[in-house]
Order: structure tokens, then C-alpha cells, then sequence
């Protein structure tokens, strides 16, 4: 079974791979929200409290099918993560580190297309809480199932590392290391206009 994608408009369109899921996660940091700032989409992606639902998976569980050339990127800051989201209609896709060696993707539920129960049932009901100091309301933080959610990633990225498929990343030129398109970098009075600080 596979999830489709999609951003907004439709012109870029791919599907993920449940099976290669670590975790589901609502982070509320100031970046995550800066983000969909950034691309004046914040109404479309963040939950009342600021949240934005991401799943954390393997790279190469994520597959463009169509309007590959609308992917685009950005970051907030010269060594901050690669925020990926589409030319066409700036809809927030995913994130990535800036090393495609670490084979770790978050890619954001609000373009996954299905019923929030297929959702659910794909990648689980009660996603770990990250960012809560930052929440814009009273969030309860997950101390705990957050650790355990971190060996997780942890060990998912060893795994893939180890496995066959963990030089297949879409949003990087493997043979090179690069990023699959130049990443704007925000400048300091952009990021502070997006940020608040």
C-alpha cells in the first residue's frame, strides 16, 4: 500500500511507502512554523496550537510521479535544514538534512491525500510532541515516547544505511551529494520577518 501527495494545485504529485515509516510527530518549533510562514501557507499546515504533523520515514520510501521539476527548496538559515515545497503553488512538502548520508525525510501530512483515519491507520493515531515550548498554546510534551521515537529514527536510519535502497533519495544527486535543486537560504531580514526574532 502506498499514500499519494500532492501539492495544492496538483502539478506536483507522488506517493510514500508506509512501510518505511519511523515515526509520526507534531513538532511546534519556531522553525517548523517559519516555515509555512515563509511561504504563506501557515493557515494550510499548522494546527491551532501551531503544530505541523509530520511523518518521518526513509527517503527512499518517498517516489515523485509527476511535476518533478516543480520541486524546490529553501532553508532558514546557511547550515539550517533543506525545506522542500513546490514552485508551482509553494506548498510545504517535506524536510531534510542537509547530508543525504543521514537517509531521513519528514514529509508533512497536510499534502498527503486520504481521510485522516487512512492517515491514522498508516502511520499511527498518537504522534509523539515535539517543539511544545514553542507551541502557541498549552501543548503536553511526550518525554518519554519521545526518546523512544528518537532510538527509533536512530535505528531506522542505521538500518537503511545497511540496507540496498539507502543511496535512493529523490530530493538529492546521489552521485554527487547535492541537493536535487539549489536551496534558497533566507536572509537574516527575511528569516527575521518569518521568525519573529
Amino acid at each position: 500500500m502506498t499514500i499519494p501527495f500532492r501539492c495544492r494545485c496538483g502539478t506536483l504529485q507522488g506517493e510514500i511507502e508506509p512501510a518505511v515509516t519511523y515515526l509520526r510527530a507534531v513538532c511546534y518549533c519556531r522553525d517548523c512554523q517559519a516555515f509555512t510562514r515563509a511561504l504563506d501557507r501557515e493557515h494550510d499546515v499548522l494546527d491551532p496550537n501551531g503544530g505541523t504533523d509530520i511523518v518521518a520515514m526513509r527517503p527512499a520510501g518517498v517516489r515523485f510521479t509527476r511535476g518533478a521539476e516543480q520541486l524546490a527548496c529553501l532553508s532558514l538559515s546557511p547550515k539550517g535544514l533543506l525545506r522542500w515545497h513546490s514552485a508551482c503553488c509553494h506548498t510545504p512538502l517535506a524536510n531534510t538534512p542537509r547530508d543525504p548520508k543521514f537517509p531521513y525525510v519528514g514529509v508533512l501530512a497536510s499534502c498527503m491525500a486520504g481521510e485522516s483515519d487512512t492517515l491514522d491507520a498508516a502511520f499511527g493515531s498518537r504522534p509523539i510532541a515535539l517543539g511544545t515550548a514553542s507551541a502557541r498554546g498549552v501543548v503536553a510534551a511526550t518525554p518519554v515516547r519521545t526518546a523512544i521515537g528518537v532510538m527509533r529514527i536512530m535505528w531506522g536510519v542505521l538500518r537503511a544505511r545497511l540496507g540496498e535502497r539507502h543511496r535512493d533519495n529523490p530530493f538529492f544527486d546521489m552521485a554527487t551529494s547535492q541537493p536535487a535543486v539549489e536551496p534558497r537560504v533566507l536572509t537574516r531580514q527575511e528569516r527575521a520577518e518569518v521568525t519573529g526574532r
